[in-house]
């Protein structure tokens, strides 16, 4: 097939499309991706590009990458966060046509974590090129933009609504990436329209690429380190991982380690000196060849968010990498994601934002005999091997684009 990806994120940004791009490439597919500018999660332009301006580049040396410029995130807040959202709506719709002149596809998949609104250049290009267009929904709009308190005002989420519903009228096909997301999006758009598609994982990036920090492999080897990885921001229900590090320093050996960064990590940091929590650990963002390196040598790796409806529909894709680790797995979450940890049997979990539920699960998983651990791990393991792989899971989106 000759499939367009639009996305506002992409490499060398760390998202599962990176991966699904690489596997249509390598099962044989035409694939061009259309994106912005990378910024995400920091807030400031990578390294080798600036905000203004178009770029093309290929990925993996093979396939191409168009680029237009976007407002960057910066240091978060609703203005920057708008104009981010606005300036790729903008440009993508503006430029996208010309870069892509004279190309033609079978299909157009967006990939769409917030914001939605980044299928809207999507829907242009759908008339323009006379092609499928299957949105793979992410995030639940309006509802994560309540969950997050982005947006309060109960008229401006109407409007969001009626944006949504329109969105979804425009497109082919919709992809939920959770069983939880098919009735919400079903009050926007036709059942008909709606297909289960959860995310994926190479095999490949599952495992260890390259050595891990020294300092960070010494922390890891020699104490019971509970590893949560990813964007630090809103939704991660951090107040509760720092509540659970306070009450477990009567405990020499448990290590809270949070690697990542995002909008809240200098709160964390206030928070790591003020409460001298030397249990709480943050030791950044590492590369995405890094992280499989840092989940084998962890005891068990964590995944929190926020006690909202929206989040509770939500299997956040670090699960499915936690999985492909074969490490036991602390779910702070309610809903789905908690749920395939448990029908799993790859881990424990707790309800959302209850640090004591959070605690006491670290001390009974510390206090199991290794080999049960294990075996944990292990059925995790199997669980992705059967769900989420990322080969077969590949194949099957293409049998979806081409219904």
């Amino acid at each position: 097939m000759r499939i367009l990806v639009l996305s506002q994120y992409f490499w060398p940004e760390s998202f599962i499309i990176n991966d699904i791009v690489r596997t249509l490439g390598e099962q044989g597919h035409e694939v061009v991706v259309a994106t912005g500018k990378p910024n995400y999660p920091d807030g400031q332009v990578f390294p080798g590009y600036q905000a203004s301006g178009t770029q093309r580049e290929l990925f993996e040396q093979r396939i191409e990458v168009v680029r237009v410029p976007l407002w960057p995130r910066g240091k978060g807040g609703a203005r920057n966060l708008i104009l981010n959202y606005l300036s790729f709506v903008f440009s993508g719709t503006l430029c996208l046509p010309w870069l892509l002149r004279g190309r033609t596809f079978d299909a157009i998949l967006v990939f769409a974590p917030s914001p939605i609104t980044q299928a809207i250049p999507a829907i242009a290009l759908k008339w323009l090129k006379g092609a499928r267009l299957a949105l793979w929904v992410q995030d639940l709009w309006p509802q994560s933009l309540a969950a997050t308190g982005f947006v309060r005002n109960r008229h401006a989420l109407r409007a969001v609504g009626w944006m949504v519903r329109g969105i979804y009228k425009c497109c082919d096909t919709l992809l939920v990436q959770s069983r939880a997301f098919i009735e919400p999006v079903a009050r926007y758009a036709a059942r008909s329209k709606i297909e289960y598609y959860p995310n994926s994982m190479s095999l490949q990036a599952s495992q260890p690429q390259g050595e891990v920090d020294t300092a960070l492999a010494r922390l890891l080897d020699d104490h019971f380190c509970v590893v949560f990885a990813g964007n630090l921001g809103t939704a991660q229900a951090l107040q509760t991982l720092v509540d659970a590090a306070v009450q477990l320093r009567d405990d020499p050996q448990v290590r809270l380690v949070l690697v990542g960064s995002g909008s809240r990590l200098d709160w964390l940091r206030e928070q790591q000196q003020a409460l001298g929590l030397d249990n709480l650990v943050l030791p950044g963002r590492f590369p995405m060849a890094a992280m499989p390196g840092i989940f084998a040598r962890s005891s068990a790796l964590l995944v929190s968010l926020n006690d909202e409806e929206a989040f509770a529909q939500t299997i956040p894709s670090k699960i499915q990498a936690y999985l492909a680790a074969g490490r036991p797995i602390l779910a702070s979450m309610n809903g789905e994601g908690a749920r395939v940890v448990c029908e799993a049997g790859a881990g424990l979990a707790s309800p959302a934002e209850q640090s004591a539920g959070l605690v006491a699960n670290i001390r009974r998983l510390k206090a199991m005999p290794a080999t049960q651990r294990e075996a944990m791990g292990q059925a995790g393991k199997a669980c992705f091997d059967r769900e989420f792989e990322m080969g077969s899971q590949v194949a099957r989106l293409v049998e979806l684009l081409q219904r």
